[in-house]
C-alpha cells in the first residue's frame, strides 16, 4: 500500500532510523503521509502512553531493499513494520520476521480472509474500485466490472493504475473467469493472451495513473469518465467537495497489508503488546471513521460499522465479490511470474 511521503518525511525517516538503531526504543515503521499520521493518533501515541514507553516511528519505503540491508548488516532498527503480502511471505520464509503466537492475538479466525498468516497480522483493507463521473455517463452508470470494459455502453476515457498484476486479474474477471480460477488461467500462455486481449478492447481510451491522488483528480477534472481508484481517495475527494463521483464495488481488488515483528527485535514482548492493542474493534472503527476510510481487518470491527460508513468501505456486502490479494496462492503466483509478465506489460503499453 504505497501512500507516499514528502522529501522532508524521508529525511526525517533516515534520522529516526539512525536514532532507533542506537537507542533501540520501541520503533514502528509504516507508510508515511496522512496514513501514518492517522495511525499515530489512534494507535502509536495512545499505546505508548498506556505502556509508559516512547514510541519512535520510521517510514518503510516498500519492497525488499530496507530488509536486505538489515540482513547484510545485522542492524535491526525496527520492531514492528507494516508490509505487503509478498514481503510478509519472503520475510517469514527467510526468518527475518517472527512466526506469531496466534493464541496471544485472539486467533486467526478473528480476522477476515487474508488477514492472518504465519508471520503477519492484518492492518487495513484498501480496495481498488471502479469510480465514475455520474454526470458524464448515460443512465444510471456502470454497475459491473464488465461495464468498465464496455465502450459502446459507456463510452469515454478510462483510467487504470500503471501496474500489470491486478489489471490482468481484472481483465479476466470481466471476461468471465471465476475468481478461484484466475491464477490457473493466467498461468497459461493462452490465459495470459486472453487477459491482454481483453485489455486491448479499451486500450484506445486508457491512460495510466501511478499516484493514488491522480485518479480522483482526473475524474474531477473530466479527464476520466471512468477509472480504477482507491476507495478512500474517492471518499476523501467527495468530502473535499468533488461532485458527481460514484463507486462500484463489483469485483474490486482488495489489498490487506500486515503487521510483522522483526525476529531479532529486542522488544518482542512490547511488539506483541502493540499487536494486541491494535487488534481492538473499537480502535479500528475509530481509524476508519476519524482518519482514512479504509476497512478494518477484524471481523467484529467490520460487522460493527454503521451502515452509512459501511457503504463507502470494503466491508460487509461490498466484499461479496472482492478479489482479495495476498492469499498464499496469489503471493506464490506473482513471486514466480511478475518479472516476466511485467516485461510483456511494458511492451504492450507502447504498442499501437
Amino acid at each position: 500500500m504505497k501512500h507516499g511521503f514528502t522529501a522532508a518525511a524521508a529525511i526525517a525517516a533516515l534520522g529516526l532510523t539512525a536514532v532507533s538503531a542506537q537507542a533501540r526504543d520501541f520503533t514502528i515503521a509504516s507508510w508515511g503521509g496522512a496514513y501514518q499520521e492517522g495511525q499515530r493518533d489512534i494507535y502509536f501515541t495512545p499505546f505508548g502512553d498506556a505502556e509508559g514507553v516512547q514510541v519512535l516511528e520510521d517510514v518503510y519505503l516498500g519492497g525488499w531493499a530496507q530488509f536486505k540491508a538489515m540482513q547484510e548488516t545485522g542492524n535491526i532498527p525496527w520492531d514492528v513494520v507494516q508490509v505487503e503480502s509478498a514481503e510478509v511471505a519472503r520475510g517469514c520464509e527467510e526468518g527475518l520476521f517472527l512466526e506469531l503466537d496466534w493464541d496471544r492475538l485472539g486467533g486467526r479466525d478473528s480476522f477476515i480472509d487474508g488477514g492472518a498468516s504465519d508471520c503477519g497480522m492484518g492492518v487495513v483493507v484498501v480496495s481498488e474500485v471502479i469510480a465514475y463521473r455520474a454526470d458524464l455517463v448515460d443512465g444510471e452508470g456502470p454497475k459491473t466490472l464488465a461495464d468498465f470494459f464496455d465502450l459502446e455502453k459507456f463510452p469515454g476515457s478510462r483510467g487504470m493504475r500503471d501496474e500489470p498484476k491486478y489489471n490482468l486479474v481484472r481483465a479476466l474477471l470481466a471476461d468471465g473467469v471465476p475468481a478461484d480460477q484466475i491464477h490457473d488461467v493466467l498461468g497459461t500462455p493462452e490465459g495470459l493472451d486472453r487477459a491482454f486481449a481483453k485489455l486491448d478492447t479499451i486500450k484506445s481510451e486508457v491512460t495510466f495513473w501511478s499516484a493514488g491522488a491522480q485518479a480522483p483528480e482526473r475524474l474531477a477534472a473530466g479527464d476520466y469518465v471512468v477509472s480504477i481508484a482507491y476507495n478512500g481517495r474517492i471518499t476523501n475527494a467527495e468530502r473535499d467537495g468533488a461532485e458527481n463521483l460514484e463507486m462500484v464495488w463489483d469485483n474490486h481488488i482488495a489489498y490487506l497489508d500486515q503487521w510483522v515483528i522483526l525476529a531479532d527485535s529486542p522488544n518482542v514482548e512490547l511488539a506483541y503488546k502493540y499487536l494486541e492493542y491494535y487488534a481492538d474493534p473499537g480502535r479500528q472503527i475509530a481509524y476508519s471513521k476519524e482518519k482514512l476510510p479504509y476497512g478494518p481487518p477484524l471481523i467484529e470491527a467490520a460487522a460493527a460499522m454503521p451502515p452509512e460508513m459501511a457503504a463507502e468501505l470494503p466491508v460487509g456486502e461490498n466484499m461479496a465479490t472482492a478479489f482479495v490479494t495476498g492469499t498464499p496462492k496469489d503471493v506464490e503466483f506473482w513471486l514466480d511470474n511478475l518479472d516476466e509478465i511485467t516485461e510483456r506489460w511494458n511492451a504492450w503499453k507502447v504498442q499501437n
